[in-house]
């Protein structure tokens, strides 16, 4: 596991499409430039979701980990 200073870690287990990817949004929404968030999915929608919201939202995935069924998306907020 990469270890980056996260700031706020989002447990989106157990939720479907689009829960995880809505989590992540309203989270960036609420961070300040610079900060890093991690979410945790099972949804396999996510790893095409959120890695594709990211870029479109300019922020910056820093890394993808993945642990059996769940997906750990690490993002620093860009702006």
């Amino acid at each position: 596991m990469t270890q980056f200073a996260v700031d706020r870690e989002i447990d989106a287990r157990g939720s479907a499409c689009p829960g995880p990817l809505m989590e992540l949004i309203r989270a960036m929404k609420a961070s300040r430039k610079g900060q890093v968030v991690a979410l945790l999915s099972e949804d396999q929608g996510s790893k095409v979701d959120v890695p594709q919201w990211v870029e479109k939202a300019g922020h910056k995935l820093l890394a993808v980990e993945e642990d059996g069924n769940v997906t750990r998306f690490i993002v620093q907020k860009a702006r």
